[in-house]
Formats: structure tokens, C-alpha cells, sequence
């Protein structure tokens, strides 16, 4: 039932979105490829998002509230931060106001399913930036600080120390680099597989940012079957202290920038983890100590370095049909980790392209992709996004809006019709292979269900979920509070048993008395 309130909620989140979906196409990237389509495959994805998120949504509920989604993700990598946490909306709201446009849609038509999908989002990131009391980077002025003082303390802790020209410090670099490459090539040259978060500050002069890496091992996307089969991890977070430099900028695109800038030698600490939706939050990879972790390093850089070339010759003999697909479901899958975390997980829902979005596939050549997407979201000129001539958008002063609100006249004729229910899905890959790479080894889908279905992490409990840190703060020496601690800290050699209480420079002394 959609009623005044929740018109009201749904068309703020939508002017929000829009408003920042502005500002970041318009100063942070080009969407250009000399290999993908990458414009004509962006608009397949967002019209796949439309027709189909707002039932996947609803699946993964039945199982999983998004509010809980948002808890258990500020404990795990993969598909949860930031980006993910952007795109969930605005694909969706893209390919609803690309139909618009194409006369297949009106504004007022699917009105329950649109507001569904932006109470989804509202509620999933509150929940996930429930720490810093913010909905998104933009609101916190370009800055994501969601992980609570426990979980920082540790990352703080066991940072090994590294220096421009040590082994650790080169490994380390070299490993950051061929990493991205390999995701960059993973997501069709995308940056659908990266993910920054932070900054933190863990000392006068020195600042601590997350980065994330997912979707590495074989897993959901079907052109890592026989490519990624030697990679260990599904998912990989590097911590990585930085001296000198403030990090003023960490956008929802992962993006960051520095005062001054952030180069090499200003790296002097750096960590390896993995997690997954079965796993009891991040688990150390390789830090014993700085030469194990250098070694690893190196190690894991063969094995991307390998699977990267493998992956190449793969791509270079796909279809323009292929580069599509992949390259729309990744951009469309960018939150299929909501349905691994709810054990409901499909390959059909999430690797294939929906019907209905498939019909507009003749249309969606190179001129046509790059045209209608830069007029939409650069331009920002399609007659939808056109208003009264003495409206003035932010960022551009333009009589325009971005995306198309939910009219309030729904509410006195009634909405559109609803979204039908989704039917079968095109694919010019072959059948995904039944192998996933977790952090409980290589499982079948069927396996990987059963236990994400039945996995409750131990900090998720009653007694611990809503101890935030102002919980902490007012009452740090209570029982609750000091056991959640020592359940971050179980894997923490620095700071294993020492529970809740500690000062940052206590951190730091423990960090030194250990190295």
C-alpha cells in the first residue's frame, strides 16, 4: 500500500540518489572501454535491475530483513559496501527512468515496487553506517566510516609495518596492483569489484583506510569456471596505514583522494584478511608476521598474475553478445550477495538477463549506448529530467531533475500497474559450473544455501547486536560489552583477551610490543 509518507520518503530517496549520482558522473570517471561495450552494456543492466530487484528483494526478505542485512555487513567483505550500497537504487531508478523515456513506463506506474525498493536501500544502509549515524558518503561529506571501535582497534593492532623499498612494502604494492588489474578485467573493466572504505585515524599523523576485493575465486559468474580454480579466496580486505597524508575524500564509488597526495612511500602499514557470509567476521591471511605476510603477498600475486592471463585469451573470443552479458550482470548482480547472506541465492535469478530488458538488445549498439547514457546521466537533457523553467538543480543550476519523482496524484487516481512477475532469462554463456569458493572451502549452490541459511554469526546474538559504541561508551565495563570485545579480538595476537577499554595509544603499544 503506498500512502502519503511513504511517497514522501521514496521521492526524498530518490532526489538524494540523483543528486549524488550527478556529482560522481560528472568528476570521477569515464565510462569508456576500448574493449567492452561498456555504455550498452550499462543500460542492459539497469532495465535487468528494474524488472527484476524489487521480487529479488522481496525473496531475500522473506528470509532476511535488509536492516539485518546491514548489521552482519559491517563484519564481512563482499558485495556490501558503499558501492553496492549506491548502486542497489540507482540502477534500479535508471532503468526505470530509461523506460520512461522509451514510452514503455509512466512516472506514477509500478509506484509500490519503486517506494519497495528505496525503503530496501533506506533501511539497509542505515543499518550498515549505523556507526557514523549517516545514509551514504554524501552525507558524511564524502567519507564512509561504518566499522564500530572494536573492529578498527584490531585492524589498528595488526598492521605490520612496512617502509618504502622493504620486501613487505614492495610485496605489498605489487600485489595492490595486479589485484586490481585482475578484478578491473573480472567486472568487464568495471570497478564493480573494489570497494574503499574509512578513513580512520589511528594516530596524529597517520590515517587507516579498508579496501576490499571481491568476487576472485570461482564463484557466480560463469566466465571464472576453469580461470580462477587456483584462487583461494572468494573475497580479500587489505588494511593499509597511511603517514603524512590526509585522506579527505572516500565516495561511494570506493574513490579517494589526499592532502597531500597519497603515493607509495606514504604506505607504512599494511594487513590481509578474508570473510565471507559464513565466516565469523575477517580472518588474518598470512600475518604472522611481516615476512609471512610479504610471503603471501607474493604468493597470491602469482596466482592472480596467472589467472589474469587465462582470463584474457577467455575474453578475447567472446562475442559482442557475451561482453554484454557479462558485463550487465555484473553491473546488475552488484547485490546478489544479499541472497547468499539469506541462503536464498539462484543462478537463474542473478546470471542471466531478464526477458523483458533482453527485447531492447537490437537497440542498444555503441552510438545508441554511449548517446542515451551520457544525455542521461551526464546531461542530464532527456525530456523526463525536464522542469519548470525556474527550478535549478544542484551541482548544475539546470531547470532538470535526474531522476523522475513518484507523482503525488497516485494517492487521489490510483497507481500504475505493478511489475509482473519475472519469467525465464537469456544467457550466451554456458551452465555455471555447481563449484563455490567460500571461506568453508568449495561447496555446491545447494550446500552454500543450506549453510548461509543456518550460519548466525556469533556477534549477530541478542545480547550483542545492538551494543554500538555509544552502548560502549556509556557503559564500557559491563559484562556484554567486554565479552563482545574479546570476540573481535579472538583472532587479534596483540589484542586477544584484553576486551573493551583501551585507548587508541594503548592500541598502538600493543601494536609495537608485538612487531
Amino acid at each position: 500500500m503506498v500512502d502519503y509518507v511513504r511517497l514522501l520518503e521514496a521521492n526524498n530517496a530518490i532526489q538524494t540518489i540523483g543528486d549524488d549520482t550527478y556529482w560522481l558522473c560528472v568528476t570521477r570517471t569515464v565510462q569508456e572501454s576500448k574493449l567492452f561495450p561498456v555504455p550498452s552494456y550499462m543500460l542492459l543492466s539497469y532495465l535487468c535491475c528494474f524488472y527484476r530487484y524489487p521480487e529479488l528483494l522481496r525473496k531475500v526478505e522473506a528470509k532476511m530483513k535488509a536492516e539485518e542485512i546491514g548489521d552482519r555487513s559491517r563484519a564481512i567483505g563482499g558485495k556490501f559496501g558503499n558501492l553496492p550500497g549506491w548502486g542497489l537504487p540507482t540502477f534500479f531508478l535508471l532503468g526505470r527512468e530509461m523506460l520512461i523515456n522509451m514510452g514503455v513506463l509512466r512516472p506514477e506506474d509500478a509506484a509500490e515496487d519503486v517506494a519497495y525498493v528505496m525503503d530496501f536501500w533506506r533501511r539497509f544502509k542505515l543499518a550498515q553506517q549505523r556507526e557514523d549515524g549517516h545514509l551514504n558518503a554524501r552525507e558524511f561529506g564524502q567519507r564512509v566510516q561504518l566499522l564500530p571501535e572494536r573492529r578498527i582497534q584490531r585492524f589498528h593492532a595488526d598492521l605490520h609495518h612496512c617502509a618504502n623499498g622493504d620486501r613487505l612494502h614492495s610485496a605489498a604494492q605489487t600485489f595492490l596492483a595486479t589485484i586490481s588489474q585482475y578484478g578491473f578485467l573480472v567486472s568487464c573493466e568495471s570497478r564493480c569489484t573494489l570497494n574503499n572504505s574509512g578513513p580512520y585515524k589511528i594516530c596524529p599523523d597517520r590515517e587507516m583506510i579498508v579496501r576490499e576485493f571481491s568476487d576472485l575465486a570461482q564463484g557466480d559468474y560463469p566466465w571464472l569456471d576453469g580461470i580462477a580454480d587456483d584462487v583461494p579466496y572468494p573475497n580479500l580486505t587489505v588494511t593499509m596505514e597511511a603517514t603524512d597524508c590526509h585522506f579527505y575524500l572516500m565516495d561511494d564509488w570506493g574513490s579517494f583522494e589526499s592532502r597531500p597526495e597519497f603515493t607509495s612511500e606514504k604506505m607504512t602499514g599494511i594487513g590481509l584478511y578474508t570473510s565471507d557470509v559464513l565466516s565469523e567476521g575477517y580472518t588474518p591471511v598470512g600475518m604472522g608476521s611481516a615476512e609471512e605476510l610479504a610471503e603471501t603477498f607474493e604468493k597470491l600475486t602469482d596466482v592472480f598474475r596467472e589467472a589474469t592471463v587465462k582470463l584474457w585469451k577467455r575474453v578475447a573470443g567472446w562475442s559482442r553478445d557475451q561482453m554484454m552479458d557479462a558485463g550487465a550482470l555484473v553491473y546488475f548482480s552488484l547485490i546478489k550477495d544479499f541472497a547468499h547472506i539469506a541462503g536464498v541465492y539462484d543462478v537463474d535469478d542473478w546470471m542471466k538477463i531478464d526477458e523483458r530488458a533482453d527485447r531492447f538488445r537490437p537497440l542498444l549498439n555503441d552510438e545508441f549506448g554511449r548517446d542515451f547514457l551520457g544525455e542521461m546521466v551526464g546531461l542530464v537533457d532527456l525530456p523526463s529530467q525536464q522542469l519548470h523553467e525556474y527550478a535549478m538543480m544542484q551541482h548544475s543550476n539546470n531547470p532538470a531533475r535526474y531522476i523522475s519523482h513518484i507523482p503525488y496524484s497516485v494517492l487521489t487516481d490510483g497507481p500504475g500497474p505493478s511489475i509482473p512477475p519475472m519469467q525465464g532469462g537469456v544467457t550466451h554463456f554456458g551452465e555455471k559450473q555447481d563449484v563455490y569458493v567460500t571461506s568453508a572451502g568449495r561447496l555446491t549452490l545447494k550446500e552454500f544455501n543450506q549453510r548461509a541459511s543456518e550460519f548466525h554469526p556469533a556477534q549477530m546474538a541478542d545480547e550483542y547486536r545492538f551494543l554500538c559504541d555509544t552502548s560502549v561508551r556509556l557503559d564500557p565495563a559491563s559484562a556484554r560489552v567486554q565479552s563482545l570485545y574479546k570476540l573481535e579480538q579472538e583472532q587479534s595476537p596483540a589484542l586477544r583477551g584484553k576486551g573493551a577499554g583501551l585507548s587508541r595509544s594503548e592500541v598502538e603499544a600493543l601494536r609495537e610490543k608485538r612487531s
